[in-house]
């Protein structure tokens, strides 16, 4: 109560204000970008050829001698790119397209990778596995993530079964936490305003906010981190009416990390997680304005344990979640779920020539329907990789799922690549062959709409190759193919109850990227994905679809990119007549400044999202935004 107190003196700004506080962060930032033209040069970070990837393996692993497609967002890229959020970041890369990022916040995320859908798409936060087992495909909520408490995200793109379990059919998205200050006590603030409009409707009214605060430090062997952040935003209607009724979206996030270290061997740490949601969404049969509501909260607790010796470590990492959520419709539902993730394993390094990992996961799922349900997972699993002198490298592991409704199941991947050195970069050769399984869930077998106790699980097949390039700092190039193939994947039946279909889903795409250092102050990266599905319509998933950006140092301190995406031309589904529905290609451009007023202390920045103001839908009958802008700020002390 008090917080909504709080904020809506600032909801209720006139629009004449709006604009001049608007005009003036602006100005303030062309100001100190000017100011700044006399001060000494910059420059862009330099590739490297020795980035270290790990989620692929959990080891630590030089790019180069990585045979599987690793994409890195990095805190620096972060940084550069203030006020978007994760979906957002994430939506910039090759083979990931994510519906609903370019909407209101507050819209419903659609994670699509290599034509595969969100449930085969597995998110972890700091190596544990994330999922919300009372939504309908268990998929996690990427609204419930605040960019503000995000250090970096990996995206290991293919079947990654045999490490990360059911789920990680075509992707896995592995989100780093920040970590402490090595100082006794660190803060960081963070606070950012902008508007929230369509193409249709330019008032430039202050619309969204979003505030963060965190302190951390080390003292002794002692570690601890405290965060809070929060957002909200009105201005927009969920769905596009006669009427647009403005809908609100809030999320109040609370995190807590405590470590010890007991000695150069022995660590623990600990950390907790609250994060509220409250959304409205209107009638989307019938596409009508209502007050409708979606509140919901997860809690999660974790640890993460560390004990090393010589050339091995057994590390043990464990979180149980807790959700409620309640739909306030039409159809008003409540839902409380839980789960428990416990993955322990050892790795072991010989000689920097063999990296093993030998580990068992445990996975609980339970939801509280008319009757209890659950299911429990133990997966024991095996990892090798051989990393030779003279440039074979090999990736193979095995996975045997045991299950509490389905027995036994097993995976297995192999994934074998070469690299040529040159005079001052390489070349690698790389491909994979993998399996992999997602198992239905709760409300598949016993949820209230369309349960089925008798389905199976679904197989995937994935097969890949590909070429990488890369010349020391300048340049880094790679071109790659996949084709995958799903069997007994879960669909409606004509009596809209969930079966395992009897065709097969075909997908097969081609993506390109590039990373390229021209000039010591100008970057550019470009990617661009290729993808053809098979065997459905398969809704909001272009066949097409380019994301570039150019970065530019202007000095020391000021920073300027522009960012272009295309997305292309795709079905979707008319859900009130259940017929396909044709979506046309389209372009945005973003641009982005940042100037430190204070080095290495206070960073403003602006960010224009949808500078030409194109109109375009994303979603059938839903609401996209137009031309937008962002200020805000970021202090560190």
């Amino acid at each position: 109560m008090g917080t909504d107190i709080l904020i809506l003196p600032f909801i209720q700004l006139n629009e004449k204000m709006n604009k001049r506080l608007l005009g003036f962060c602006a100005a303030t930032l062309v100001g100190t970008s000017i100011a700044a033209q006399e001060q000494k040069k910059d420059t862009i970070v330099p590739l490297q050829l020795n980035e270290v990837v790990v989620s692929d393996s959990r080891f630590k692993l030089k790019r180069e001698n990585s045979g599987k497609t690793v994409i890195k967002i990095t805190a620096e890229e972060m940084k550069q790119q203030q006020g978007k959020s994760v979906a957002e970041f994430i939506n910039t890369k090759s083979g990931i397209e994510i519906v609903g990022s370019r909407g209101r916040e507050g819209a419903i995320y659609g994670v699509f990778a290599r034509g595969g859908r969100g449930r085969q798409v597995l998110i972890t936060i700091d190596g544990v596995r994330v999922s919300d087992p009372s939504s309908f495909s268990s998929e996690y909520d990427l609204r419930l993530l605040s960019t503000a408490n995000v250090e970096s995200i990996e995206i290991i793109k293919g079947a990654s079964s045999t490490l990360y379990g059911t789920g990680a059919a075509v992707a896995v998205i592995n989100i780093t936490t920040k970590k402490t200050s090595d100082r006794k006590i660190a803060g960081n603030f963070q606070s950012s305003i902008g508007t929230n409009q369509t193409a249709e409707n330019q008032d430039y009214d202050v619309s969204s906010f979003s505030n963060s605060a965190q302190v951390s430090g080390t003292l002794g062997e002692f570690t601890y981190a405290a965060g809070f952040s929060n957002t909200y935003s009105d201005g927009l209607s969920a769905i596009v009416t006669p009427d647009n009724k403005e809908d609100t979206f809030s999320r109040y996030s609370t995190d807590i990390k405590l470590g010890y270290r007991f000695s150069d061997a022995f660590d623990v740490n600990i950390y907790g997680n609250q994060t509220k949601v409250n959304n409205s969404f209107d009638e989307s049969s019938g596409f009508l304005d209502a007050d409708y509501r979606y509140i919901s909260k997860q809690e999660r607790i974790g640890l993460s344990s560390k004990y090393s010796y010589g050339k091995g470590s057994l590390q043990v990492n464990a979180a149980y979640s807790t959700y409620d959520s309640e739909f306030i419709s039409a159809f008003p539902s409540v839902s409380k779920s839980e789960n428990l993730v416990i993955d322990a394993y050892h790795k072991y390094n010989y000689n920097d020539t063999f990296y093993t990992v030998l580990g068992v996961n445990y996975l609980q799922d339970k939801i509280e329907f008319a009757n209890d349900e659950d299911f429990k997972i133990i997966d024991p699993y095996v990892n090798v990789v051989y990393v030779s002198d003279f440039g074979l490298n090999v990736n193979a592991g095995a996975r045997l799922n045991n299950h509490s409704e389905y027995g036994t199941h097993f995976v297995y991947n192999v994934n074998p690549s070469f690299s040529f050195k040159t005079s001052n970069g390489y070349v690698k050769v790389l491909s994979s062959y993998a399996t992999s399984y997602i198992t239905p869930n709760l409300n598949h077998l016993f949820g209230a709409f369309g349960a089925n106790p008798d389905l199976k699980p679904e197989e995937d097949r994935t097969i890949e190759g590909g070429l990488e390039y890369a010349i020391d700092k300048k340049l880094r190039v790679s071109a790659l193919y996949f084709n995958r193939k799903e069997e007994n994947f879960i669909t409606f039946g004509p009596d809209f109850s969930n079966i395992n279909a009897t065709n097969t889903i075909d997908a097969q795409g081609v993506e390109v990227e590039l990373d390229w250092i021209p000039l010591e102050k100008l970057r550019f990266n470009a990617n661009y994905t290729f993808t053809e599905r098979k065997g459905d319509n398969a809704i909001r998933l272009p066949k097409h679809k380019v994301n570039t950006s150019i970065n530019y140092a202007v000095c020391e301190n000021t920073r300027l990119s522009l960012n272009y995406a295309l997305t292309g031309k795709r079905f979707d589904t008319d859900f009130s007549t259940f017929s396909n529905v044709n979506l046309d290609s389209f372009s945005l451009l973003d641009f982005y400044v940042s100037h430190q007023l204070i080095p290495n202390k206070l960073d403003v920045f602006l960010n224009a999202s949808n500078i030409l103001n194109e109109k375009y839908v994303e979603v059938f009958g839903f609401t996209t935004k137009g031309r937008n802008i962002r200020v805000g700020l970021n202090l560190n002390l």
